[in-house]
């Protein structure tokens, strides 16, 4: 059966698809509305409008906007027509509009609501506001149009607000009329076809104003002549619109319906501001009885967050909001030009059911995002064919692309290609093919095509040129192209060949296979005839400047070195990127190969090596990478040459260096644009080629070490880490001698102590077979005489065909040292096992080279035994407390010897430091023998010789730091105190000068203090002490008895002077001075202090004299005098000479006495 005849309706008749709202002749009009198809979604939409248009019937509302959203296509257009259609209730066809729809709602109470709604009388203003907006479109060009549109409704010239003016100033006066007779009269023309050139007709609008209005000519001119402009504000607008309302009646409503507001404000903030203004005037003015309608293709709630700015206000106004969805256009597409003939539904009913798994398979997508799906049963087979269910949803978002990238300029909302009947045409194209036929999707292109941009058009053109003249290309390229246009731009379909081969879909009976490759070898075509772009597994059409850009780009040069560098790139920092290879607890450094390049340093024995199709050695004879894998110990991969990630990385290399010859900075906007593409297209190149190396990789040839391996994995990971695995095991043949791993200097030093220590037989050590290994190593290089340093021993066990760890190796190196079979040496001298810095003998790269490893050669016996039987005697213990092995005796006298060094110099430290004690040169002796012995523990041979020869010395200072102990044990503290008093002598010793006892015993304690040894006279020290103690206490009692004297003389003496009525208080501060003084007199400890005391007394007496005397004659002038100061010291021989004293006494006294009433000697 053709197709043309499956259905219900005419598929060729004229269905009109594109709803204009400027079109309203009878014949669109019945058509629009007998064919209007209410859906699901629709019918929801009426009952919420209706609830709130009937709501506003009933009380006043602000309220009074309708915001009615959807793509491009959706039909909210023709829904805005059909409610101005039914709330004017035209009469249609002969017939009311409301009638149309008496059988479109399966709710009569809606249908009954709808009746009601359209009783009211009401008038409509249609419009597409692009149309009507003014030339110049500033902030108050929605104003305009409002104004334009209503005065139009009501009759007059809305393109210029003075003419309107006019003509509303004459209908007022009611002589609308008398005017226009008057004007055609005297014109010959009419007023409508007149005014629009009415500057042209200035003396014949002034006489008709003259005669019909009966204004003076004068008058007429000078408002004809008027050069000031006609301002209108919203509230003015909004005013007039109100009075037309009320002076039509109390029921009358005018509806504004405004079409593409959404488009036409944009990002406007100022278009936006006045669209909200004018609603919120006329919604708070008019009481719902005008209300505005509008359509946009974005929600009001997006379209308010112009530049920030908050338009809230007005989505208060447009209080009902209607969304038109893709299922909306669905269903009417189904119904309108889908529906089929009860023959027809039963014939496909038979081909789904014979065709079912046929075509569930013809029809999945390849890394699609958008919900694109084949038919999900029968019944959407017979509704949707021969279109498939993907093709609803991927149009619409086509043509919202294009709309975006690819028209002219024009709004599509201006009267292009709708959804509608781009379908039509799509079907009425196969209407001639039989049941098996598909609609397949570049048919598309013909829908979209009239409007599309000249640039784009000129590449299809040529393209089908070129395919008629078979030059290079072929007619089915040509659709191919067009349908990679109609998918450029939709991010969400990849257009590879799988999902090519889908969209190209013409029959049920396609062989996707053949298909598959038929779109392949057009694709090539395509490309190499610069049409299309490839950017890994996805083609892109490609405008002219786009392929002047893809010539420019594919004849740039690169060097397939920058190709093998980008996949070392990818291999080696992506793929595999670990620098070591993992293998237990060993890490192995191998070297980095592609082709005959190497990676980085060279770094290991081991090598893992790529191999690609541009390699010299490339074959795909085994023979060779065979005998190279073995001879260089390596991991050869050679790359499966099926994968062509040579080519990909080879483009975005291209691409790479155009941009990087270009000051893409400098060249105009659209070629930027065109430059990032390209730029995302080599990041696609580059991610491609990654996954084709992989899979290059892991289905390649892998050569290990001689041998061809058969390895069935998934990942680069998994196939790399198993061939570097038997690498390994294959290279490296004695790693497993190496059964314990250790894991830090710790472990090592443990070993060192004993506390792991293996015997060499190895039967207790896990690493016997290693141990036994470098042991013989050893031995063979101690017979060549070779030296052997410990950074040989690490080079050697490293490589091949050891690989153990250096840590390990030092293990082992440790255990024949702790068995006594080796000494590491360093500077020349034996390093003990003992010493922390030994780990970094064995082990630090800095020090190893130096640290020489030697057999260990054992003392004599002899030297042994008299080591022993030595510090047997020097210790004084039995033999049996002395170790009886060489390293046991060593380290008894490292440790011993290092613990009595440490005592002395402590004491030297402590005591010697601050006091001179007897026996300090011992001391200094002995730590000096202890010094000169450890001196050689580095060598136990020369340690032990060492002890012998130095026995004596130190058998001598035993002795002699015997009577040292003793001193400080028992004897110091009576030489401290012996000290103390001979000091305390020394500081009064003009007191001992009588005393001949006292001297003597001073002189010996100072005797003994001076000796050298003093130890056997220490004992007669407390005697003398004794001695010279009872002599001090004797002078110190007499001293004493002498001050006390002196205070009571003092106490005496002021009593006597003083007059006890009235100087009593000074008596009494007097005797509490002195008995402060006889108090400390009474417990002073030294001469010295009794007899400075004696000064102080004196003092006090003499102090408290003169204030009595003072004090007693207050009136009288008198000065006191001390009477030491008069009578000093002379010797007398003659009366002559104490004539001469008492006249020079005679003399001082009569000084003193000049000028005053009194002198008082004191």
């Amino acid at each position: 059966m053709q197709l043309r005849n499956i259905y219900k309706s005419d598929i060729n008749r004229d269905i009109n698809g594109v709803i204009k709202v400027a079109q309203d002749d009878e014949r669109s009009m019945v058509q629009e509305l007998s064919e209007y198809v209410i859906t699901k979604e629709l019918r929801r939409h009426f009952n919420t409008f209706l609830n709130h248009y009937e709501h506003s019937l009933e009380q006043p509302t602000d309220k009074i906007g309708v915001w009615i959203s959807g793509f491009f296509g959706s039909g909210k257009s023709h829904f805005l027509k059909m409610l101005s259609y039914l709330l004017s209730n035209r009469t249609v066809g002969g017939k009311k509009a409301v009638q149309y729809f008496a059988d479109k709602f399966d709710d009569p109470m809606m249908y009954a609501q709808l009746e009601n709604c359209v009783k009211v009388p009401t008038e409509t203003i249609l419009f597409n506001i692009d149309s009507k907006s003014p030339l110049t479109k500033d902030k108050t060009a929605i104003l305009r149009v409002f104004a334009k549109v209503f005065y139009e409704h009501q009759g007059f010239y809305g393109n210029d607000l003075k003419v309107a003016k006019l003509e509303q100033f004459i209908s007022k006066s009611g002589k609308t009329e008398q005017f226009r007779e008057c004007f055609a009269n005297i014109n010959g023309g009419s007023w409508e076809d007149s005014r629009e050139s009415f500057a042209f007709f200035e003396d014949d609008i002034v006489a008709a104003m003259s005669e019909a209005l009966d204004m003076s000519e004068t008058a007429a001119r000078n408002w004809f002549n008027g050069e000031e402009e006609i301002e209108l504000s919203i509230e003015q607008l909004v005013k007039e619109i109100k009075e037309y309302v009320e002076r039509k009646g109390k029921d009358n409503r005018l509806l504004f319906m405004i079409d593409e507001v959404g488009q036409y404000i944009g990002s406007d903030s100022d278009l936006m501001l006045n669209l909200q203004t004018i609603v919120e005037e006329i919604g708070t003015q008019c009481g719902g009885r005008v209300w505005v309608m509008v359509t946009s293709q974005e929600a009001i709630d997006s379209i308010t967050k112009i530049s920030g700015n908050d338009f809230s206000k007005i989505q208060g106004r447009f209080n009902t909001r209607l969304s038109l969805s893709s299922s909306s256009v669905d269903e009417v597409i189904k119904k309108r030009i889908l529906a089929k003939t009860e023959t027809a539904e039963q014939l496909l009913r038979q081909q789904y059911e014979k065709n079912q798994q046929v075509l569930k398979n013809l029809f999945t997508f390849s890394r699609a995002i958008l919900d694109l799906k084949g038919y999900s049963g029968e019944g959407e087979f017979i509704e949707t064919y021969p279109f498939v269910p993907y093709q609803f949803r991927l149009m619409q978002n086509v043509l919202a692309e294009i709309r975006k990238h690819g028209n002219s300029g024009k709004h599509l909302s201006g009267g292009e290609r709708s959804m509608l009947s781009g379908f039509q045409e799509a079907a009425q194209a196969i209407q001639d093919k039989d049941e098996y036929a598909l609609v397949p999707f570049y048919l598309f292109y013909d829908t979209v095509h009239t409007f599309l941009e000249s640039s784009i058009r000129r590449v299809i053109d040529r393209c089908q040129d070129a395919a008629d003249h078979h030059d290079g290309i072929e007619p089915y390229d040509v659709n191919i192209l067009k349908l990679l246009y109609l998918v450029r731009y939709v991010d969400d379909m990849k257009a590879n060949v799988e999902n090519i081969s889908i969209l190209m879909a013409d029959d049920i009976r396609t062989d996707k296979i053949s298909t598959r490759l038929e779109i392949q070898q057009s694709l090539d075509r395509l490309v190499s005839q610069n049409y299309v772009s490839r950017a890994g597994d996805t083609y892109t059409f490609l405008t002219d400047d786009e392929q002047d850009i893809a010539r420019e780009i594919r004849n740039t040069p690169v060097d397939s070195a920058i190709i093998t560098k980008a996949i070392s790139d990818i291999v080696f920092g992506k793929l595999f990127v670990s620098k070591k290879f993992r293998y237990g607890k060993y890490d192995f450094h191998y070297d980095q190969r592609i082709d005959e390049t190497v990676i980085g340093q060279l770094t290991g024995s081991i090598a893992l090596h790529f191999i690609t199709v541009a390699s010299e050695i490339y074959t795909t004879d085994d023979s060779v990478f065979l005998m190279r894998s073995a001879a260089d110990n390596e991991v050869m991969i050679v790359l499966a040459e099926s994968q062509p990630y040579f080519k990909e990385l080879e483009d975005a290399m291209k691409i790479r260096r155009y941009v990087k010859s270009k000051n893409v900075a400098q060249l105009p906007e659209m070629i930027q644009s065109i430059i990032r593409a390209r730029q995302n297209q080599a990041s696609a190149h580059e991610k491609r080629a990654e996954e084709l190396i992989s899979a290059a990789i892991t289905s390649g040839r892998v050569y290990v070490a001689g041998d061809k391996l058969t390895l069935k994995t998934s990942s680069v990971k998994d196939c790399v880490e198993r061939a570097m695995g038997i690498l390994v095991e294959s290279v490296y043949t004695k790693l497993g001698y190496i059964k314990k791993n250790y894991d830090s200097d710790a472990d090592i030093l443990q070993i060192l102590s004993g506390s792991q220590q293996m015997t060499f037989s190895g039967t207790e050590s896990p690493n016997a077979e290693a141990v036994k290994e470098l042991y013989q190593y050893l031995e063979i290089q101690k017979m060549k005489q070779l030296p052997i340093s410990m950074g040989d021993i690490q080079k050697r066990y490293q490589a091949i065909p050891y690989g153990w760890r250096e840590i390990d190796v030092a293990a082992v190196v440790a255990e024949l040292i702790a068995s006594q079979k080796l000494v590491l040496k360093y500077g020349g001298a034996i390093v003990p096992s003992s010493d922390k810095k030994i780990t970094e003998y064995l082990r630090k790269k800095t020090e190893i080279d130096k640290a020489i490893i030697a057999f260990k050669v054992a003392p004599p016996t002899a030297l042994i035994k008299k080591c022993r039987e030595f510090l047997s005697e020097y210790h004084n213990c039995t033999l049996g407390a002395i170790p009886d092995d060489e390293n046991g005796l060593v380290r008894y006298i490292t440790d011993k010897f290092d613990a009595e060094r440490t005592e002395l110099r402590e004491r030297l430290e402590k005591e010697y430091a601050f006091s001179a004690y007897p026996g300090k040169n011992v001391v200094e002796n002995g730590a000096a023998l202890c010094d000169k012995l450890l001196a050689q523990k580095n060598d136990s041979i020369a340690l032990l010789k060492k002890a012998v020869e130095m026995q004596d010395d130190f058998l001598d200072f035993s002795e002699d730091i015997s009577d040292v102990d003793t001193f400080f044990r028992v004897q110091k503290s009576i030489f401290d105190s012996a000290r103390a008093q001979a000091e305390l002598a020394d500081t009064e010793k003009e007191y001992f000068q009588a005393e001949d006892n006292a001297l003597s015993a001073i002189a010996k304690i100072r005797e003994i203090l001076a000796m050298p040894k003093p130890y056997k006279h220490i004992s007669e020290l407390p005697e003398l002490v004794q001695q010279v103690q009872d002599t001090y206490a004797k002078l110190l009692m007499q001293k004493r008895e002498e001050v006390l004297g002196e205070i009571r003389a003092a106490m005496g003496e002021i009593h006597q002077t003083a007059d006890t009525l009235k100087q009593g208080n000074i008596v009494q501060r007097a005797d509490a001075a002195l008995t402060e003084k006889r108090t400390t007199a009474e417990h002073a400890e030294k001469l010295t202090s009794l007899d400075a005391m004696k000064i102080q007394i004196s003092n006090i007496r003499q102090q408290y004299l003169q204030k009595l005397v003072v004090v007693a004659e207050p009136d009288v002038d008198t000065v006191t005098m001390s009477r030491s100061t008069i009578c000093h010291t002379m010797q007398l021989k003659s009366e002559a000479d104490v004539d001469k004293y008492v006249a020079e006494i005679r003399k001082t006294l009569l000084q003193k006495l000049d000028g005053h009433d009194v002198l008082h000697i004191i």
